[in-house]
């Protein structure tokens, strides 16, 4: 058997046409952002991948693809010098991730179309140094949340609008108590307390955080650390269980003391306050409460003439 010189397929095959490798630089970047979908990543994350690629491509005025360390040298060193540390990170960290899908998907291909073998031109050398800033919350003490409640419902007895504060009021104490979220308080509804279930009675969370993209998930939570007597106040105070249209402005009471222990009912399988005995609409808060709890973070309130949650 004889041997023979292997030949380069590239002298044998035309060039790529301009067009045929602009047309090639979209498909390929259309397809990294369906990659990064299919990973599971949030819109605005590819967005702002994409935003990144878009500049870097800008300024090089070349297919990325073409790009080596000397390029992200003057890149970063020059062009991005006096950047936020932040926006220096994100655009090397879009480049990585860029290049890492050219390598694992069209490394073959970009190198019969163009000669060139991909490799990442961001290396130890020039990799942008620093970190984002952690946002660390520390949570507060037990004695200075006491002390926030203390003083918020100290306030009920003098604010402007009862409804809407006693409502903000129960929402976050609801936090405190058994861990909701500000979005699975916003969706509690009246009946989705549970008096009748386990010692103190539960809450039917229905919008739960999920996971992974995989929806709302359904959850049921315990009215513990006297969480049962905050949701029964708010219910006798607000007028929640009124059926009228035009209710009378609710008493101004003194929300539970957050240092009585919770006792577990006895025996009886029936809301444990005088709201039982008049029937419950669909949502908690009276009439004419307004429909936002975005107070609580310090935004406006939208009015409402409906009746609606602890939204």
């Amino acid at each position: 058997m004889a041997l023979a010189a292997v030949r380069d397929l590239r002298d044998v095959r035309p060039p790529a046409t301009a067009e045929e490798l602009e047309q090639f630089e979209t498909d390929v970047l259309a397809g990294f952002v369906l990659a990064r979908a299919s990973a599971g990543l949030a819109d605005g994350t590819i967005r702002g991948d994409v935003g990144h690629l878009e500049q870097m491509r800008s300024w090089f005025s070349r297919p990325l693809w073409e790009m080596e360390p000397p390029d992200t040298d003057a890149y970063f060193g020059k062009v991005l010098r006096a950047s936020p540390s932040g926006t220096r990170l994100g655009r090397s960290q879009a480049l990585s991730t860029y290049f890492l899908f050219l390598e694992l998907r069209h490394k073959a291909e970009i190198h019969r179309m163009t000669g060139r073998v991909i490799e990442c031109p961001i290396d130890e050398m020039n990799r942008p140094r620093g970190a984002k800033d952690a946002a660390l919350r520390i949570p507060p003490s037990g004695p200075e949340v006491k002390t926030l409640f203390a003083g918020w419902g100290g306030e009920l007895a003098t604010c402007r609008k009862f409804a809407p504060t006693a409502r903000n009021y129960t929402a976050s104490t609801l936090m405190s108590q058994v861990g909701l979220r500000v979005s699975e308080a916003c969706k509690l509804d009246l009946a989705d307390i549970k008096w009748d279930l386990g010692p103190f009675g539960k809450l039917h969370v229905r919008h739960g955080k999920g996971a992974r993209g995989s929806g709302p998930r359904e959850r049921m939570v315990p009215l513990i650390n006297g969480a049962d007597r905050t949701l029964r106040w708010f219910i006798e105070a607000s007028g929640a269980s009124s059926t009228t249209t035009t209710p009378a402005p609710a008493p101004r009471c003194s929300p539970p003391s957050a240092d009585a222990p919770t006792a577990p009912r006895a025996g009886s399988a029936t809301m444990p306050c005088a709201a039982a005995s008049r029937p419950r609409p669909r949502h908690i808060c009276r009439p004419g409460a307004t429909s936002s709890l975005r107070t609580s973070c310090g935004t406006s309130v939208r009015p409402s003439s409906t009746s609606v949650g602890l939204t």
